[in-house]
């Protein structure tokens, strides 16, 4: 954890929150989301810094309790440690940062959401349910005929919120809904819900689980033949996850995000190049989640230098007018969500082939 006696307070750098998770069952995927907010910091400086001072990266565990993690951040920004705060994080996390530094500072959050965050002084660069979900479900009825999903997802925020929004998606587009189960973060046994899985009629699976949780859920899912059966869909499934769940717990998955490592454009294969350059072969590999603080970075920066102040409320008036370039293109802003492209991927083994955009 940061301490925040112990930091530089001078006015020569523009210090940013980097909240990642480190621990917990989203750390899997925390080694990359670091690497990949280091090397666009070092971007950032290579040309110019943010209003010619220094960016500089304050790594704070988001894999914490919620009100833990928004404490340190507070802490970090009350005592004028940092100017800004970015990176990926659960939603529950977000929600207790958000009130504590809201009007204060400017806040980049990167992780895919449940929709409807209105406070002000965030901006949100990743996916939410009618642009990523939504689309994906009805192309994979179309294709592959699926119409009864069975929800499993971690109690929280964005699994609760996410749920119930595709229950009324349901509702509105001849979808049956034959169960859902909320468990604890840390989950390690999902025999309970696989025999209930197995027991209903669903031929199709809305994975709502983050990084170990996910990759447990598959493996077991696997081991009980289910994969014989259901297809599954997630809308967080990175590489890292895929990796570590193993080809043989991959079989009918899916997964739609905004980014995938195996997209074949110039802009993602300069991404890759300079990112093996600086890192080596054997870095975690990238994917969707630590891109994004790559991207979070790219527009914290973009947003200060747009505004040219640090002041909150004067880049938030200039917001909608910034853009940046990352490895998914060129991106803008709308009503402070980045507005993108989005894809569903199959996995092949351990990694994921694009297969559509989504409309």
């Amino acid at each position: 954890m940061t301490r925040p006696e112990l930091l530089d307070l001078s006015a020569d750098a523009v210090r940013v929150a980097l909240v990642v998770p480190l621990s917990g069952p989203a750390g899997i995927f925390g080694p990359s989301a670091e690497l990949c907010a280091q090397l666009a910091g070092e971007e950032v400086n290579a040309a110019g810094g943010v209003l010619g001072k220094e960016l500089v990266l304050l790594p704070v565990d988001g894999g914490a309790a919620p009100q833990r993690v928004a404490s340190e951040v507070a802490a970090l920004v009350s005592l004028g440690a940092v100017q800004g705060v970015t990176g990926w994080h659960i939603s529950s996390v977000r929600q207790a940062i958000a009130p504590r530094i809201a009007d204060r500072v400017p806040y980049v959050y990167t992780a895919l959401y449940e929709g409807g965050e209105r406070t002000e002084g965030v901006f949100l660069t990743s996916e939410t349910p009618d642009r990523q979900l939504f689309p994906a479900m009805r192309l994979l009825a179309a294709e592959r005929g699926l119409r009864r999903w069975f929800v499993v997802g971690n109690d929280y925020v964005w699994p609760r919120r996410t749920a119930r929004a595709v229950r009324r998606y349901a509702t509105a587009n001849n979808v049956r809904i034959a169960g859902e189960t909320f468990l604890p973060l840390g989950t390690h046994d999902f025999g309970p819900v696989l025999r209930r899985i197995a027991e209903s009629d669903a031929d199709a699976v809305l994975m709502l689980l983050v990084g170990n949780d996910a990759v447990r859920f598959n493996r077991s899912f696997a081991r009980a033949g289910l994969d014989a059966r259901c297809v599954r869909l997630s809308t967080l499934m990175d590489e890292n996850m895929l990796l570590a769940g193993g080809a043989a717990a991959a079989r009918d998955l899916y997964s739609t995000a905004g980014f995938f490592a195996a997209m074949v454009t110039p802009e993602n294969l300069d991404f890759h190049g300079r990112y093996a350059a600086r890192f080596g072969p054997e870095a975690p590999p990238l994917g969707s989640l630590g891109e994004s603080c790559y991207e979070g970075v790219l527009l914290l920066a973009a947003l200060i230098e747009r505004a040219r102040t640090l002041d909150v409320r004067e880049i938030g008036a200039s917001a909608e007018s910034v853009s940046y370039e990352g490895p998914r293109g060129l991106l803008r802003l709308h009503e402070r969500h980045v507005r993108q492209r989005i894809y569903l991927a199959q996995a092949r083994g351990v990694e994921f082939d694009v297969v559509a955009q989504l409309p």
